[in-house]
């Protein structure tokens, strides 16, 4: 079936999606996909991860975030203002919105709403994790998989931090595109005032779902040490897949050029621990 576009209304913001239906009839599992950073639904490897597990019998969602600052199509920051008003918060809210969605606002004839996976990368690898081990979503979230994910969200050092509060902004450079991007000081007030509901670590000893880590011994932007933190925080059914020689992304780029042997191992395993944790699949 093909691919349909969706949209959800959000407090001041909309969340643009895709939903995949199964190549299955019937209401079928569902998998939330999360970008991270920087990211995008549309960057590299989503797509086609979204048509494998659509492929394996899953309706799959993907979404951007709001704060991406970038419409469903587009490959760059065109809302420059929705950039740098983004919190942590703000994609953990819209993260449970679109769990939320799924099976009613989103694919009603073909997603089970109560029968969820999440697979989020790098700092949406720690969105999934905290939507895991939420009141309002751990019912439903049966599965997790991370790629690459951080396992803190405060990865600025107090020099930085001393700049952003004296400028008001914090400018990054986005490497792919050479834009420069303000991230606005509502980021890290969001992060100093909500340390607990955005500790990854504290997420999860709380989450219940079985989780599959998958990481990169070379990632350059997020430490292995991560996922290792993460995994020894964790409590019930986890996993630690360590790629030998993987980066951030397991070798993939944008535009998509195809699977690399990384991203092949990343996607096999992802799409073995859904059909093993996610009944009826």
């Amino acid at each position: 079936m093909e691919s349909r576009p969706f949209r959800l209304v959000t407090g001041d913001a909309a969340i643009d999606g895709v939903l995949h239906p199964a190549g299955r009839p019937g209401k079928r599992p569902a998998v939330v996909i999360c970008h991270g950073f920087k990211g995008f639904m549309d960057w590299g490897f989503f797509p086609p991860l979204a048509q494998l597990l659509a492929e394996r019998g899953f309706a799959v969602v993907r979404f951007n975030y709001s704060g991406t600052g970038q419409r469903p199509g587009e490959d760059r920051v065109s809302d420059l203002e929705a950039f740098r008003r983004n919190t942590f918060s703000r994609e953990l809210d819209e993260t449970l919105r679109v769990i939320a969605a799924v099976g009613s606002e989103v694919g009603a004839e073909v997603a089970d709403g109560e029968c969820i996976g999440l697979v989020g990368h790098s700092r949406g690898g720690g969105m999934a994790l905290l939507a895991a081990a939420h009141e309002a979503a751990r019912e439903r979230v049966k599965a997790l998989v991370t790629w690459a994910a951080v396992a803190t969200f405060d990865r600025f050092d107090d020099a930085a931090k001393a700049l952003w509060r004296e400028r008001g902004e914090l400018l990054i450079e986005n490497a792919r595109t050479g834009q420069q991007l303000a991230l606005g000081l509502e980021l890290l007030e969001d992060l100093e005032r909500n340390r607990r509901r955005l500790d990854l670590t504290a997420a999860a000893t709380r989450r219940t779902a079985p989780w599959l880590i998958v990481h990169g011994s070379d990632d350059e932007t997020v430490p292995v040490a991560e996922a290792r933190r993460l995994k020894a925080h964790a409590s019930g059914v986890v996993e630690l897949l360590e790629i030998p020689g993987a980066n951030h992304t397991f070798g993939a780029q944008h535009p998509f050029a195809g699977p690399t042997p990384h991203l092949i191992q990343a996607m096999n395993a992802t799409q073995t621990w859904l059909r093993r944790h996610l009944p009826a699949a």
